[in-house]
């Protein structure tokens, strides 16, 4: 196979515009002239192998950094924007979106935040009981804006990661105890008792409530989210304020994620989580023992070990419900989520909630041609209490096959049979003979014929 180019003159430019260096000393530094490296930035020469080793010996830069995964994310989110009828005419073909992602991922951001804030209003319009009394909104929803933001990121915050750490490592004994120890410090008091949430916090007391009912993981999380929010304030919002957020709603759902992360990190601080992960070979079991934490904390912790000089394997990681809905997403893979709508219905995490309590196992392939290694379980939650709805929820996990030597799940899994097809959106999947397709794909004519019907009442040309 050819070795693929690499042209990411924006990452390039990213990376001298940090050291704070201009062009012309840039070059020399890397023993090149100014008019290469102004053809590399602006992605007419791809980049050098000279290049990649003067960035790592002359800089530290961890050339992983510079791989092509931004630029296949916002390929992906582009295609399936483009999807909608709205652009019937005149589709892009890939190359010119490729070209785009790479020389201006500004204006490809732009196209696709235009694009949501079209579709929102679209659909508020759409529904007369949604219509009614409302104004059409022209801004995306905070939610989607929170989530894009920690998907561009690689859902690795370094600041707050490294801030986490630091708390776990200064723990002694153990880290609940060392939390509640330094939050009653703060003349915060904490008390357990049952409510209608997992966690309660009433600032004018300064007493924090946790619901016994919560399993002591939960407890042991929400405990060191409570942390984060006061004793990780500062850090928290200087990163809010670099995030530029366009609403306070998304501002404050961001804090909360922040939170979240803040308290992951600290009960898998990356160093000794990253080793345990390799050492057990990505036993998600051992690893939830180890760590006292969830299967689905677990899974979630592996995405995000995205830290430059110190990256993990690479995974995705998705947690889906019952209708098939993506409620939380991550790829530091070439796969790539639907930015809208379910997860394609041949995964194996869909027949996950037929099986609770098992991993399943599924050797996948997308239209790319790259095959995966794919785990998916249930982890719906108890409402803890007779009554109180069960939460369903299954996750995914998954990575390159390449990568199955270092998957304890991979042992005795045949790697040479046909893997499963699998898909992202069925508007910009072009496999032609999918049994499960609900709409066509994207960029193919159609052929129908009312005297034949085969699986889908049209066919697809090549």
């Amino acid at each position: 196979m050819p070795v693929q180019k690499l042209y990411v003159g924006a990452k390039l430019r990213s990376v001298r515009t940090r050291l704070g260096l201009t062009q012309k000393d840039f070059a020399a530094k890397l023993g090149i002239s100014l008019p290469y490296l102004n053809q590399m930035e602006n992605n007419n020469r791809p980049l050098s192998t000279t290049v990649l080793m003067g960035l790592a010996q002359e800089f530290g830069v961890d050339v992983t950094e510079l791989s092509a995964s931004d630029t296949d994310r916002l390929v992906s989110d582009m295609r399936e924007a483009l999807a909608d009828p709205l652009f019937s005419e005149g589709q892009p073909n890939l190359a010119d979106l490729r070209l785009t992602a790479a020389n201006a991922p500004t204006l490809a951001h732009a196209f696709l935040e235009l694009h949501r804030a079209y579709r929102q209003t679209h659909e508020r319009l759409a529904s007369l009981d949604e219509a009614l009394g409302q104004a059409p909104s022209t801004t995306a929803s905070p939610w989607e804006e929170v989530r894009d933001f920690f998907h561009y990121t690689d859902n690795y915050i370094d600041a707050v990661d490294r801030a986490a750490e630091r708390f776990a490592t200064r723990a002694t004994g153990d880290l609940a105890a060392h939390t509640a120890a330094v939050l009653e410090d703060r003349d915060i008091t904490i008390r357990r008792a049952p409510g209608d949430g997992v966690r309660h916090y009433e600032p004018a007391t300064k007493t924090l409530t946790l619901s016994p009912q919560a399993a002591p993981e939960t407890q042991r999380f929400q405990l060191l989210h409570q942390y984060a929010l006061l004793g990780q304030h500062d850090l928290i919002e200087a990163t809010l304020d670099l995030a530029r957020f366009q609403s306070d709603t998304a501002r404050e759902i961001a804090r909360i994620g922040m939170a979240n992360y803040f308290a992951g990190a600290c009960l898998m601080p990356y160093g000794r989580f990253a080793d345990a992960a390799q050492e057990t070979r990505h036993d998600l079991e051992r690893l939830s023992i180890s760590f006292s934490a969830s299967i689905e904390q677990i899974a979630h912790r592996l995405s995000t070990l995205q830290r430059p000089g110190a990256k993990g394997i690479p995974f995705f990681f998705a947690r889906v419900d019952q209708a098939g809905t993506v409620t939380k997403r991550h790829s530091a893979t070439r796969l790539q989520f639907a930015r809208f709508g379910g997860a394609c219905p041949l995964w194996n995490v869909h027949q996950a909630f037929e099986t609770p309590g098992r991993f399943l196992r599924q050797l996948a392939e997308t239209p790319d041609g790259a095959s995966y290694v794919i785990l998916a379980r249930d982890v719906s939650k108890s409402g803890g209490a007779w009554g109180r709805p069960t939460r369903r929820y299954a996750i995914s996990l998954g990575c390159e096959v390449r990568h199955a030597q270092s998957l304890v799940y991979a042992d005795d899994l045949d790697l040479t049979a046909a893997p499963q097809p699998i898909g992202i959106s069925c508007r910009i999947c072009e496999r032609k003979g999918c049994h499960q397709r609900a709409v066509p794909p994207l960029e193919r004519r159609l052929t129908v014929d009312p005297n034949r019907r085969g699986t889908l009442p049209y066919e697809v040309a090549p």
